[in-house]
């Protein structure tokens, strides 16, 4: 019983990754042109990436990694933008501390603040939004 429980979150894993995936190229696409072109504080331009790809991210996660069917759409989008924005402070400190002391380029920093969160939002989902 156990070995399908952890085959089935091992699945769910590979799944949300991937859909992290396509969230990442959301996140840093909208950075990019939010801090780049629209000369938004690199911060702010970091909370509006992220932002937008925990939206695309919840309905992708909702209906191939976890097959919610739960009616209540606005209380599990609640609950995973929740999860989302706790991502985002932590995701956001991460930055910070690789930035100010290890000195290194925004967005390979970056990139490791999103490694860090996203151990964080699968486990946060799979035990909290879509349990």
């Amino acid at each position: 019983m156990f070995e399908f429980l952890e085959q089935e979150i091992i699945r769910k894993f590979i799944r949300f990754v991937l859909v992290g995936f396509s969230g990442l190229v959301v996140d840093y696409s909208v950075t990019w042109v939010s801090k780049e072109k629209l000369k938004i504080q690199k911060f702010i331009a970091n909370a509006i990436g992220f932002s937008t790809a925990a939206t695309t991210n919840y309905f992708f996660n909702r209906i191939w990694t976890f097959h919610s069917t739960d009616p209540e759409i606005m209380i599990e989008y609640s609950q995973f933008l929740l999860i989302s924005l706790i991502g985002l402070g932590i995701n956001t400190f991460i930055l910070w501390l690789i930035i100010k002391y290890l000195k290194i380029n925004f967005y390979v920093a970056k990139f490791f603040a999103i490694l860090v969160v996203t151990v964080w939002n699968f486990f946060a989902n799979l035990y909290f939004t879509f349990a």
